[in-house]
């Protein structure tokens, strides 16, 4: 007949700790991973979040039009890909349910009178009615926008969230991504000279 086999005796108070530390370690590792994404952001600024497309051409996903926007009573286009080819764009990712959007408005249709620039606006998950109210209101930018009613757009421009504005040369390249509304701070600072250095690249 076998012996019953016999545990070794815990030492007191050894195991609670062993378990708190287990239990930290994943909030820990998670302190740690939040530190170095914030370290490498510089100074947690979202606008410097780098793009994947950086360098890549603009996505080939074409867009329907606002319905009922119209510029001297003809309809403005939606996105065509091909559209990109020869111009430096700037292109926005917008809704009127987004409040930053309404902040930025007003510094895109000041941005809108650069007549060395094409604008376009990629109007993510709204209604027609509030985005062509919100357009109304602030005064519409944009030569080209495209509706983006399911989002897919948005996932493959790799969009984190509204508003968001890249810069496309040229050659329909994405040169540059800002995260974040335009601001008094950015525009000048930022938005403006990555404009500048696509118009000057292959001019």
């Amino acid at each position: 007949m076998s012996e019953p086999t016999t545990s070794l005796p815990e030492t007191p108070g050894r195991s609670p700790q062993r378990r708190s530390w287990l239990m930290a370690l994943p909030l820990l590792a998670f302190g740690l991973l939040a530190a170095i994404f914030w370290f490498r952001l510089g100074d947690g600024d979202p606008s410097k979040i780098p793009s994947a497309l950086i360098g890549h051409p603009a996505p080939p996903t074409a867009l329907p039009p606002l319905q009922g926007l119209l510029d001297s009573g003809t309809q403005i286009p939606g996105l065509d890909p091909a559209m990109f080819k020869g111009k430096v764009s700037v292109v926005n990712v917008w809704a009127s349910w987004c409040v930053p959007c309404h902040d930025e408005a007003p510094l895109l249709t000041e941005l809108g009178k650069d007549k060395r620039l094409q604008m376009v606006g990629i109007n993510y998950k709204d209604t027609p009615e509030n985005a062509r109210r919100f357009l109304g209101r602030y005064g519409n930018p944009f030569g080209i926008v495209g509706v983006d009613g399911n989002g897919r757009a948005a996932i493959e421009w790799g969009v984190y969230g509204v508003p968001e504005t890249f810069i496309v040369g040229r050659d329909g390249t994405i040169v540059y991504k800002m995260v974040g509304p335009i601001l008094p701070d950015n525009i000048d600072a930022v938005l403006r000279v990555e404009i500048d250095k696509a118009l000057k690249a292959g001019s």
